[in-house]
């Protein structure tokens, strides 16, 4: 079966490798679709922690059914989409049904390899049949559920003034999350051509260029007040800690993207806001389950969000040209 796999950072070569055999409490599945993630870009341009070289990437799948067990729920044929965050199910955070961040996770394609191929043995409990949807829309589900697995630890309410850093796939999918929840949303980003999507297909209340004013409009469009949670879906260390300033009193900040390195912030200034600091990782199976059902009611926009479109024996040649701004990329799907 035709396999991407990324040699070193900068180096895509396609291979052969040998179809695999379907393990004890495992279902085969053959490869539909491949979201293209920023974890992709950052793995192809060699700054992701949690890597080794060589890696096949791709972990927001689609996929067939085509052979499992009889009591796995599953039935061959289904379509599926699949929680690419293997767990281990008895550490101590998978004890509190947090196996999002279990102390052994292997996320597909990140510690083992992943969907940039053309079949997979998975465990049972990483199906999720996917009723009511095509291949394209099964293939966004990943990444929409970890905006909303972090709308969902910041607790968002209705009304409440909400700020996302980073116009990127995640910061998007965080504000269609916290619109569906009635948030009042602004985005922030220096992309203008992103933040005119958030506008047009997303229903954020506003948008907000970088720029020398940029801390000036946002106060002005809180009244002085601020944002009452402030999500950061950048990856960029500076505007990490520079969100700490845009918390309002009484606030919460959820820090969805990660960075190698460390991160400081003024502690009076924290202090005195009674500011409560969140990381949000991956999701849960019921932020999937969350998302599935909010996509079969349509209100999320996928065909905008689908922006470009390549077949997997491409990839090598195309993959760069993704990670340029002036392609307008929002979300490249992999037709395998």
């Amino acid at each position: 079966m035709l396999t991407i796999v990324c040699q070193e950072p900068g180096l895509l070569r396609a291979e052969q490798r040998e179809k695999p055999s379907r393990r004890p409490g495992e279902t085969l599945v053959r490869i539909e679709r491949v979201g293209v993630c920023g974890t992709d870009l950052h793995i192809f341009s060699g700054n992701q922690p949690y890597l080794n070289y060589p890696r096949v990437m791709g972990h927001e799948i689609s996929a067939t059914v085509t052979e499992t067990e009889a009591d796995s729920g599953l039935a061959e044929g289904d379509l599926v989409y699949v929680m690419p965050y293997l767990s281990c199910g008895d550490c101590v955070a998978c004890r509190q049904g947090k196996t999002n961040c279990c102390t052994r996770i292997q996320v597909l394609g990140v510690h083992c390899d992943g969907a940039m191929t053309g079949y997979l043995s998975l465990p049972h409990s990483a199906l999720f049949r996917a009723d009511g949807l095509d291949a394209d829309q099964a293939a966004m589900v990943e990444f929409l559920a970890i905006g909303a697995h972090a709308v969902r630890r910041g607790e968002v309410a209705a009304q409440q003034q909400v700020l996302v850093v980073g116009a990127g796939p995640i910061g998007m999918a965080v504000a269609r999350f916290a619109r569906l929840r009635g948030a009042r949303v602004t985005v922030l980003d220096g992309r203008t051509d992103r933040l005119a999507f958030c506008a047009e297909h997303l229903g954020v209340q506003a948008t907000v260029a970088l720029g020398e004013d940029d801390e000036a409009r946002l106060r002005d469009l809180t009244g002085g007040d601020f944002f009452d949670v402030v999500f950061d879906a950048t990856g960029n260390p500076r505007a990490m800690e520079r969100g700490f300033a845009f918390i309002a009193h009484g606030g919460k900040y959820v820090l969805v993207s990660i960075v190698q390195g460390n991160l400081s912030f003024a502690d009076p200034e924290f202090h005195k806001r009674e500011a409560t600091l969140l990381g949000s990782r991956n999701a849960t199976a019921e932020d999937f389950r969350h998302v599935h059902d909010c996509l079969r009611r349509g209100l999320v926009p996928t065909q905008a969000l689908n922006t470009h479109r390549l077949r997997l024996e491409d990839v090598p040649e195309a993959f760069p040209p993704l990670l340029d701004p002036a392609e307008g990329v929002v979300k490249a799907l992999i037709e395998c």
